[in-house]
């Protein structure tokens, strides 16, 4: 009678507990606070050496500044109702293939500072609803072919401040509705013709601090809907034609600053029709492009440059002019103007505009100065002065 009452007791005891693995996870893992019911375990600065186990209830796993060295496979196999996975600050070194595996409810995972240098092939595998990766501020060298491709969802992709010297094609494939693309402070020489290819709805890109020398149009050819372009810090030396063509009409905020920039094709800004904020300081520009639309900027910074007050520029005074913020543009040239600023330039005020109609029917007009005793003019299409 003892030996049934006993096996019954057990029994319960048993279908209460559970497997003796899940028994051991509702507990809180030693030297970490927990709340609600284990969904949030907080393990910030807790001296960890390895990863702990968590149960499949919690949503939010915090690691942050523990000294875990890696990841390795399987490392979350009991903590499948992941949402959130924080290890910033874990002196992190590599990421084993299936570090991840089974955490498919994952979206939002933060590795920054770091010191990865080795993403192991599969090493994302399962991750298919994570949103937001955050790999900035480690020592990622190059990443192989597709190392995102179970990312199917993700929006966000911080890749800035790391070692990568390339992007090859393939690297993002699979991530089709990316959104955001962070490359800044690599070490960026080449981006090889179609590299961007698989990213094509990219709104927001990145590519500033890094060692690019020419323009990576071939890289960029099937961006559509680019919002905010970041380049600055990048010795590029001229920007060609057509350069933002394929997402002018979208392309909101473009930063080509401190990149020793001389000079614009006459067509760079074709089809680039919705611009606020432009950024052309520390270069070396000397004019614009007469073709370039000014109209739709609200904000430009364009100091630090070698400007020629010549007829060219009236188009950047006259906007300087419609605009109440003042805005420092020092003329280079000619010598009559330098040190002068663009917006008191009296060579500037001079230029007139004289319209005259060809056989078409087509407005020309002529901007021309005459300073000392040398003329300057230059063509240009439909160019009111007349409030200069």
């Amino acid at each position: 009678m003892c030996s049934v009452t006993c096996m019954l007791w057990l029994g319960t005891c048993i279908l209460l507990l559970g497997p003796a693995g899940t028994g051991a996870l509702s507990l809180c893992p030693d030297k970490c606070h927990c709340h609600g019911d284990l969904q949030h375990v907080i393990c910030d600065s807790a001296g960890l050496k390895k990863i702990p186990q968590v149960s499949e209830a919690t949503r939010l796993l915090n690691l942050q500044r523990n000294n875990l060295g890696g990841i390795p496979s399987g490392s979350f196999s009991e903590s499948k109702g992941l949402i959130s996975l924080h290890m910033q600050h874990c002196q992190l070194r590599e990421i084993e293939s299936q570090a991840f595996k089974g955490l498919k409810k994952l979206v939002y995972l933060y590795l920054s500072n770091n010191k990865i240098s080795s993403i192991k092939s599969g090493a994302f595998e399962d991750l298919t609803e994570l949103t937001y990766l955050h790999l900035d501020g480690n020592q990622i060298s190059e990443l192989s072919k597709g190392i995102f491709s179970p990312m199917i969802n993700l929006f966000l992709l911080q890749l800035s401040d790391n070692r990568l010297q390339e992007l090859q094609p393939g690297t993002f494939a699979g991530t089709k509705d990316l959104r955001w693309l962070h490359l800044s402070g690599n070490k960026l020489t080449t981006l090889q013709p179609g590299s961007l290819d698989d990213v094509e709805n990219l709104a927001i890109l990145h590519l500033d601090r890094n060692k690019v020398s020419t323009y990576p149009g071939a890289a960029m050819r099937k961006l559509r809907v680019v919002e905010e372009l970041m380049l600055g810090s990048n010795p590029m030396r001229t920007i060609p034609d057509n350069a933002f063509q394929s997402f002018g009409r979208y392309m909101e905020k473009l930063h080509l600053d401190n990149m020793g920039l001389e000079k614009f094709s006459g067509g760079a800004f074709n089809g680039v029709t919705a611009v606020k904020f432009l950024h052309l300081d520390n270069n070396k520009l000397k004019s614009l492009p007469s073709a370039m639309q000014l109209g739709t900027i609200i904000n430009m910074t364009v100091f630090n440059n070698p400007w020629n007050c010549s007829c060219q520029l009236a188009p950047l005074r006259k906007w300087m002019d419609s605009h109440q913020n003042k805005i420092n543009a020092t003329c280079a040239s000619p010598t009559s103007q330098k040190g002068i600023q663009v917006r008191d330039s009296i060579a500037l005020k001079r230029c007139k505009n004289k319209t005259k109609k060809n056989r078409t029917g087509r407005r020309h007009g002529t901007l021309s100065y005459t300073g000392g005793t040398k003329k300057e003019s230059v063509q240009v299409t439909s160019y009111d002065s007349s409030t200069s």
